[in-house]
């Protein structure tokens, strides 16, 4: 009796929209994996990314091939030292002002690089393309991380999860998966803030926020307790910089919670970034673990932002941490207040009880909110003023206040329902929505048997 008009395809969900991420249905990842590089089955740059769902993780073992590694003639060497630095490799000498010798981390063997202190010698290309050579080729496991970093220069953010192991002192695969949801949902809650403050989104901002993530790459460590996300300087650094100052004004909250008892420090927290997203990703970090935390790292060709540290210290949270994380994630999403629109969208589903009376839209939104779809109950009147401007393909502008109860999805206080004119290219869209499922169109108009 209520089945939609723009197809089986649409509003699977009913009337709530996407999920949120903050217990009201899935998230898909916003990141996709990077490929272990000369693995023919794995996405090339440029090729799609895969579907949602997919692992955020990185297979283990060594680049295939040093026609995979990076270009040596694009190499700068001083990033090249710096990144050897960052993953603990350790310089062990060299020709004073022509090249350094590094070793791997741990016990030093293995492979040493010959890495050029600069451009200016003739045979710095020759000794760049041979250490790139060896790091494809190397088993160490940051040799892959060092390669991602110099072929996407990026900021990078690190997870780790201290959580009791599994048998033969492996990382159990659901633990892998807590970590990867986890580090996903702390991503698009820092996108989130980027596009502006609040305690809670819910369906607002979603759609630009997961597009700003789409060039991010994100791999895994080899013992599934680590995470590591690379994002691009252009567009993803203020990303990582809102995630940076989110991420310790939500320590200090956390601090002052549970040294005072008051929550009031979780208010002020919300103009750095800390909102019900970040809570809720932090809480499905640490949970199940004995603790957790979050590393920065800037990428070395761009330095640190403006009002950064150029070496952040991690950022830990504990069990002991969870009740004062939950309590503010229920606080912002009470606290949260209504928001004033004026939207334009698409009548996709109507229902009503019967032949007369006010009944229910959902909206397409066009224009002025940023959520996909919103629900609306209009009077007798405006509920037959949306039906007409359906049927002939023309969306409808409403006046109401977006509700933040359930996710900002449902407009109240809806009035001035009108039409709204369109070009002739969305018009003739609409229109071939409308005659595709007329028969659903007039199933959910007619009288509720």
């Amino acid at each position: 009796m209520h089945r939609p008009i723009d197809g089986p395809g649409h509003g699977g969900g009913g009337f709530d929209g996407e999920g949120d991420g903050a217990g009201h249905g899935p998230v898909p990842p916003p990141c996709r994996p990077h490929p272990a590089p000369g693995d023919p089955s794995g996405p090339r740059r440029g090729a799609p990314a895969p579907r949602p769902g997919t692992p955020a993780t990185l297979p283990a073992g060594s680049w295939d091939g040093a026609h995979d590694a990076p270009d040596p003639g694009r190499v700068d060497p001083r990033v090249l030292g710096a990144l050897l630095a960052r993953h603990g490799w350790r310089r062990r000498g060299g020709a004073a002002g022509r090249y350094s010798r590094w070793t791997p981390p741990g016990t030093g063997t293995g492979t040493s690089l010959l890495v050029p202190e600069s451009r200016a010698f003739p045979d710095c290309e020759d000794l760049l393309g041979e250490a790139l050579a060896a790091l494809a080729h190397s088993a160490t496991p940051s040799a892959r991380e060092i390669l991602t970093g110099l072929a996407v220069p990026g900021d990078e953010i690190r997870w780790w999860r201290d959580v009791p192991p599994g048998p033969a002192g492996t990382v159990p695969w659901t633990a892998r998966e807590q970590l990867g949801s986890a580090a996903r949902q702390l991503l698009l809650a820092g996108a989130l803030a980027v596009r502006g403050r609040a305690g809670y989104y819910g369906a607002r901002h979603r759609r630009p926020a997961r597009a700003s993530l789409e060039g991010v790459l994100v791999g895994a460590s080899p013992d599934g307790r680590g995470l590591t996300a690379f994002l691009p300087v252009e567009p993803g650094r203020p990303i990582a910089v809102r995630l940076h100052h989110a991420l310790h004004a939500a320590r200090e909250a956390v601090d002052y919670r549970r040294a005072t008892g008051g929550t009031e420090a979780f208010d002020a927290a919300v103009g750095a970034g800390v909102s019900r997203e970040l809570t809720e990703a932090l809480v499905a970090l640490v949970r199940g673990t004995e603790g957790a935390r979050v590393a920065l790292e800037w990428a070395p060709t761009a330095g640190p932002p403006e009002g950064c540290a150029a070496r952040p210290e991690p950022v830990e949270f504990s069990p002991g941490d969870l009740p004062a994380l939950r309590e503010a994630s229920a606080r912002y999403r009470t606290g949260e207040p209504s928001v004033p629109v004026r939207l334009t969208g698409a009548v996709v589903r109507m229902r009503r009880s019967g032949p007369r009376g006010a009944g229910t839209v959902r909206l397409r939104v066009l224009g002025g909110a940023e959520v996909p779809h919103v629900r609306v109950t209009l009077d007798e009147e405006a509920y037959r003023t949306a039906g007409h401007a359906h049927l002939v393909g023309l969306p409808i502008r409403v006046s109401g206040r977006l509700e933040s109860r359930g996710g900002f999805r449902r407009l109240t206080d809806a009035s001035e329902v009108v039409p709204v004119q369109v070009d002739e290219t969305e018009r003739d869209r609409l229109m071939k929505a409308l005659h595709e499922n007329l028969d659903f169109f007039e199933e959910a108009c007619g009288p509720e048997d």
